[in-house]
């Protein structure tokens, strides 16, 4: 348990830890990310190959309307990391791109 001081007032904070049971067979096989956290472990898994289909465009540029502004060319250079870009973002009244409208 942790005292948190905040404005004069004690708070308290409580973080537990859930252990399913332990490691499995499966669990084993993957690095462990973070023991070294300024080095990639060497049998991390990697993307050799993201297909950006005709669908991926669509989706990645929903709600924009055409002809697509220059800024967009970025998505040309888009990989399969993650990016804020491509997932719907505020509801209404903030969702300018329609994402909230399905």
């Amino acid at each position: 348990m942790t005292k948190i001081l905040i404005a004069g007032q004690s708070l308290m904070l409580v973080v537990s830890v859930g252990l399913s049971g332990g490691v499995t067979a499966n669990d084993a096989q993957y690095p462990v990310a973070g023991v070294t956290p300024n080095e990639r472990p060497a049998n991390a898994p990697v993307i050799t190959e993201f297909d950006k289909s005709k669908s991926w465009y669509e989706e990645a540029l929903h709600g924009v309307v055409r002809p697509y502004p220059t800024s967009l060319r970025f998505l040309e250079d888009q990989g399969a990391w993650h990016t804020p870009f491509n997932r719907p973002g505020m509801p209404p009244p903030y969702d300018i791109r329609g994402w909230y409208q399905d």
